[in-house]
């Protein structure tokens, strides 16, 4: 199992970890969190396939979440360039692959089971919205009951209202380097914080665009 205890705030440097093989040649994984279900596992990952690889037939029996962070993804249903945001509902399947090569940020059996909204945003076309302070941009992605996922941009040398983590946050870094009081963390960073933690997050002269999830880990 790894990073199981949901009431520790967890932050893990993806590029000091170790990648493991998966049952399809070409393909690794990192895992960020993990239970001890083996290839049925409720697991959060970085997934990389190299080029011409696949994976093959499955259904997502607790869902599936991703974003494509490097490359482009394919499966039957379409090709899915750097910067897509997609859902798989449970009962949905689909055979995946790379022609070129990508890397995922992957989250699986994870859904609310009522959640049955299929979602594919390209974010490299949506708009920006204002945050709730100077140089924030947000970019919704899903909410359902309490949960909510965006992208969200600082500018330079930002700073956040100290706030408190209602149902927990979590927070991949995908450019730049994001901080709080508690470190700095560069791209590539995976943050977990729990239910009712808090902190105070700002950036300093390089920005930051993040991932982030909130209200799904009370």
């Amino acid at each position: 199992m790894v990073n199981q205890d949901f009431t520790k705030r967890i932050a893990v440097n993806s590029e000091n970890e170790t990648w493991h093989k998966s049952p399809s040649d070409g393909v690794e994984r990192l895992y960020l969190e993990r239970d001890d279900g083996g290839e049925s596992a409720v697991a959060t990952t970085i997934v990389r396939f190299s080029p011409g690889s696949k994976f093959d037939e499955h259904a997502h029996d607790g869902g599936e979440e991703f974003i494509v962070l490097e490359g482009t993804f394919s499966d039957e249903f379409g090709s899915y360039p750097k910067g897509t945001y997609v859902r798989n509902p449970m009962g949905s399947f689909h055979n995946p692959y790379s022609e070129s090569g990508c890397v995922l940020f992957v989250k699986l059996r994870q859904f609310q089971t009522d959640d049955l909204e299929q979602v594919k945003i390209n974010t490299n076309k949506e708009p920006w919205l204002p945050g709730l302070v100077d140089g924030l941009s947000v970019m919704p992605l899903h909410h359902f009951n309490t949960e909510h996922a965006a992208l969200v941009k600082w500018a330079p040398n930002t700073i956040f209202n100290p706030h408190q983590h209602w149902g927990g946050e979590e927070i991949l870094v995908l450019e730049g380097v994001f901080h709080d009081e508690f470190g700095a963390y560069p791209k590539g960073s995976w943050l977990r914080s729990p239910h009712l933690s808090q902190h105070t997050p700002f950036t300093k002269e390089e920005g930051a665009l993040i991932f982030v999830k909130t209200g799904h880990l009370n």
